[in-house]
Formats: structure tokens, C-alpha cells, sequence
């Protein structure tokens, strides 16, 4: 199995992120993607191919999966080459049949992969596809030139199976020949001779190209789950960090003069990694390691505030209000009373709320734990959303 995952995805909006890679109500697309092909019972292994910049990005969609991902391999320039890298990469396993799908259609399910499958039987490759229902005319200048006759005209989806070694062989004399210009591999095996057959394929099994298809299937999977608009939800964050030398801490994003530090991969903003973790729990959008993954050195000494306006601008881009928030800190040292004011405040400017829906507070431990032994700081967070009307939101 390859699920081909190295494009850019710039027309589904999302900012930096590609489109395998953006949350479809609260998992990754490539990870709604890869969970039909590895939970199906004759898929033996899968291939991911990625792009040499987002490994970070595919640990994390892949991180719940175990057993039959195979180590992914860097795409090429075109959609050709990387399946071809993707091939290249499954060959040491001598598989007999292979299956390619785009990371971007998380909807395949388990009875089209079995139609495709069951296409082999009698064929070199099998594709799903609809039949073309729609009128179709051709244009010149933006007039109408022509009607196009539809019958026998189908639209073809992934995944597309084939005989391994056929389509390895196919894809090796593309390259051989400089033909690099194919938009799926059953146009490449036509090329090469192969028979193709045709199965039907599934309405469902929609590609996201842009982003009002992402959000088309944010609020299908939202109705399919029961979430009505006008439903309360409520999220609850927590995180701790250590103290380590330095002479201050930021605290929900105010700096307070301490005579230690915390330590993080950002600036290590207790109150605010817990109050980002609550808010992306209250829309089930994963936490803030999901988004924001240590590993990355793009996010290291970060400002914490972008966390907590992320996890906000994907709350809204779902139609959530946030309703209120409340933050508690836990820890001896240093004393909170005296900027608790300015801590709500600056927590209600991040999340653009009026102060009056923003809690911040504090308490000890008695000397308990390493919070009463002054090793530390803990934080914990609840936020209230209501779904509501979808906010057009640009998260990155």
C-alpha cells in the first residue's frame, strides 16, 4: 500500500499547513486517511511518502498506528515521481499487488478497497470511478465551443490496485522515456499496455482540494458524530514544567520576576500551554505537542500567546464561540495575587473575550509534591465553546 502524501495542498487554505495535515474535526487528514488502509484485513504494509519537510507533521498523524506502517520515504517533484519513490521503497518487501491513494481522500472505506482488490483478480489494475452525470461543455474565451457527450465518461478515484511488479515496471519505463506528465497511474498504465478495469467507486470517497471541500467534510463528519450547532462543550487542559536557573517566568503571558525559570521547548507558559490543551479538548482537535510538536526547533523559545490564538482560531473555524475560560496555577512561589489582574487581562486581550468570561487564579499545595517543594509550577485549565454558525478563519 502507498498513500502518496508530498503535496503542498496550497488550495485548501490552512496557511503553513499542508492539507494531509490539517485537522479534520480533530484528527489529522492522514491519519483519518491511513486508519481505513491499516485497520483493513488484507493490507499486509503501508507506505507513507512524504514531503522532506514534514516528518514531524506525519510522526504525530501517525503516531496511534503500529504493526503495518513501514518506514515513509521523501516524495519527488510530481505526484509520478513520488509514487514512484513509494515503489521503489516497497520493492525489498516482493509484494504481490499494491494499492496507491491520495493522502487527501481520508473517506475510502473498507467495501470499496475490497471492490478494488477484487478487480485484480482478472486484470492488471483496477480503479474506482462514478459515472459523469453532470452536462460537460468545452469553452473558448469563456464562451461555450462545444457540448461534450458524457456517455461512457467516468471520474476515477484512488485507491487504484495493481500487480506489483507491472506497475513498478510501467513507472520505470515512464522514466526511461521522460514521460513525467501522467495525473494518476492507471493513465501511465494505460501507457504502458496494462488492462485497467473499472469498480465502482463510492460518492463518499471525496479528494479535498480546497477549502470549502475541507469544510464540507469538517461539517459532515460533525453530523455524522451528532454535533448539532448550538451544542456546549467544555475542555480541560493540564501541564506542569520544572524550575530551572533563571530570573523569571512567563505566566499567562505576562513576564514575573522570579528567581528561577521553567523550563520548555517555548517559553514554557504554564497557564497557557493548559489553557490552549482545554480549548483544543473542548472541539476534540488533539493538544498542543499535536500542533506545536516539541521536536520542531521552529517553535523553540516561542511565545506561548500564538499557541493560545491557534487553538482559538481553529475553534472558530469550526463555528465554536468561546464562552469562558478558567485558569488555575498551582505552585509556592512566586506569589500570584499580585498580577492575577494583569494575567486575566492579558489572556482576555489573546482571546479577544471580555475580561468578565476569563478566571485566573491560584493556590498551593500545603507543601506537598514538588509543587509544595518548589520544584516546579502546574497549571489547569477549563474552557466552555458553543458550536455554532462556521467562521470563515484562516489557521495556521
Amino acid at each position: 500500500m502507498v498513500i502518496v502524501a508530498a503535496g503542498r495542498g496550497e488550495r485548501a487554505g490552512g496557511g503553513d499547513v499542508p492539507k494531509q495535515y490539517r485537522s479534520l474535526a480533530g484528527k489529522p487528514v492522514l491519519t483519518r486517511t491511513l486508519e481505513h488502509f491499516v485497520a483493513h484485513p488484507h493490507i499486509d504494509a503501508v507506505l507513507t511518502v512524504i514531503h522532506d519537510d514534514d516528518r514531524s507533521q506525519y510522526d504525530a498523524a501517525s503516531a496511534m498506528f503500529s504493526g503495518k506502517l513501514v518506514q515513509p520515504v521523501a516524495g519527488g517533484a510530481t505526484r509520478q515521481a513520488s509514487v514512484r519513490a513509494g515503489l521503489e521503497g516497497l520493492e525489498i518487501l516482493n509484494p504481490r499487488k499494491v494499492l496507491i491513494h491520495d493522502a487527501a481522500r481520508p473517506f475510502a472505506n473498507a467495501p470499496l478497497i475490497d471492490r478494488v482488490i477484487a478487480g485484480l483478480a482478472n486484470s492488471d489494475g483496477a480503479v474506482p470511478a462514478l459515472p459523469v452525470t453532470d452536462t460537460l461543455k468545452k469553452a473558448s474565451s469563456g464562451k461555450i465551443s462545444a457540448t461534450i457527450d458524457r456517455a461512457g465518461l467516468w471520474r476515477a478515484q484512488t485507491p487504484q490496485g495493481f500487480h506489483f511488479a507491472k506497475l513498478l515496471a510501467a513507472h520505470r519505463e515512464a522514466e526511461r522515456a521522460g514521460k513525467g506528465d501522467f495525473t494518476d497511474d492507471s493513465a501511465l498504465a494505460e501507457w504502458h499496455g496494462l488492462g485497467i478495469e473499472l469498480v465502482d467507486g463510492s460518492p463518499d470517497n471525496v479528494k479535498l482540494t480546497t477549502s470549502e471541500d475541507c469544510e464540507r467534510a469538517e461539517q459532515h463528519l460533525r453530523e455524522a458524530h451528532g454535533e448539532a450547532a448550538g451544542e456546549t462543550r467544555l475542555g480541560h487542559g493540564f501541564d506542569v514544567h520544572a524550575f530551572v536557573d533563571g530570573d523569571h517566568v512567563m505566566l499567562c503571558g505576562l513576564k514575573i520576576p522570579h528567581d528561577k525559570a521553567l523550563a520548555g521547548h517555548s517559553d514554557a507558559d504554564v497557564g497557557l500551554h493548559a489553557l490552549t490543551d482545554a480549548i483544543l479538548g473542548a472541539i476534540g482537535d488533539g493538544d498542543i505537542g499535536t500542533h506545536f510538536p516539541p521536536s520542531d526547533p521552529k517553535w523553540r523559545g516561542a511565545a506561548s500567546d500564538q499557541f493560545l490564538r491557534d487553538a482559538a482560531a481553529r475553534a472558530h473555524a469550526r463555528g465554536a464561540r468561546i464562552n469562558n475560560v478558567d485558569v488555575t496555577l498551582i505552585c509556592e512561589a512566586p506569589k500570584i495575587g499580585p498580577h492575577r489582574e494583569k494575567m486575566k487581562t492579558r489572556v482576555a486581550e489573546i482571546l479577544e473575550l471580555d475580561p468578565g468570561r476569563v478566571s485566573v487564579k491560584a493556590t498551593t499545595t500545603e507543601g506537598l509534591g514538588f509543587t509544595g517543594r518548589r520544584e516546579g509550577i502546574a497549571a489547569q485549565a477549563t474552557a466552555v465553546v458553543r458550536l455554532g454558525t462556521k467562521v470563515k478563519t484562516n489557521v495556521t
